[in-house]
């Protein structure tokens, strides 16, 4: 059974999927702008959503902390810039294929 983990680094717009240590999926992100940065620490996934509605896309991975997720967006050009008001943006088939593979709980690093 696969013991998988996220790591989100902001400074190189990625997301990285982990079973143990080994990255087994990597992913372009859209992050947080300046002033609505997306916050850093140690977070879990608590909660998932599909076709939430709105800006969020096709999936919506729900973090810890509130008001802040993992999600799709309706904006694609997005994808790879600092735009959004702190949450993780994804291309809506990568967060997808993310969600088929993680379950709620799983751990979120998100690191400078």
């Amino acid at each position: 059974m696969p013991q998988y983990r996220i790591i989100v680094d902001l400074s190189d717009r990625k997301l990285y999927l982990l079973d143990g240590n080994i990255v087994v999926r990597e992913f372009p992100v859209g992050i947080g702008k300046m002033l609505t940065q997306t916050p850093t620490g140690e977070y879990t996934i608590i909660n998932k959503q599909p076709n939430p509605g709105g800006p969020f896309g096709a999936f919506w991975l729900g973090l810890s902390k509130p008001h802040y997720g993992i999600h799709g967006t309706n904006d694609p050009s997005s994808i790879g810039r600092q735009v959004s008001h702190g949450c993780v943006r994804m291309y809506n088939e990568d967060v997808l294929q993310l969600a088929s593979l993680v379950p709620v709980h799983t751990r979120v690093t998100i690191r400078p």
